[in-house]
């Protein structure tokens, strides 16, 4: 009986590995959104009606596209301020940089967040998505135009 146990937990064991090298990213997302975002945007995503936009399935469609995964990088490196429009629900916010976090970590807080939504598989962001969109820093109207540039090519939902 002991020696059946030890055997199963051995297989188990061995699977351990592969499973966390791809649950790896989520899980570090979701750890550095709880540490950095959800003290705004509430534990998954879920918003605070009236404050701050829901993120939970929202993300995932934004970041369905090229411009839309850079809007969202610029949004988190570079902040966000002023009127918004997010699902039907108009915000006065202020959102601020997180570009003191590392690259690694905000494609895994983006990558987590996409994941929170229906689209399958999700979107994902890499470092290097995080790094072109560091080299080119976007103040307050640029990163407004940029918002209604995409809405107007893909709406925002």
């Amino acid at each position: 009986m002991i020696k059946r146990s030890l055997l199963l937990l051995a297989g188990v064991m061995a699977t351990v590995p592969v499973l966390a090298g791809s649950a790896k990213a989520a899980s570090d997302g979701a750890a550095i959104y709880n540490a950095n975002c959800s003290v705004c945007h509430q534990a998954g995503g879920v918003g605070m009606p009236g404050q701050f936009p829901v993120l939970k399935g929202r993300i995932d469609k934004i970041a369905s596209s090229p411009e839309g995964k850079t809007y969202l990088a610029d949004v988190v490196l570079n902040g966000l301020h002023g009127p918004i429009q997010a699902g039907g629900v108009t915000y006065a916010g202020f959102m601020p940089s997180l570009k003191t976090l590392s690259d690694d970590d905000i494609s895994a807080v983006l990558t987590y967040v996409a994941s929170l939504g229906d689209t399958k598989p999700s979107p994902s962001f890499t470092a290097d998505d995080i790094k072109t969109a560091r080299a080119t820093p976007k103040k307050g109207a640029e990163l407004q135009a940029e918002r209604n540039a995409l809405n107007a090519a893909h709406p925002i939902p």
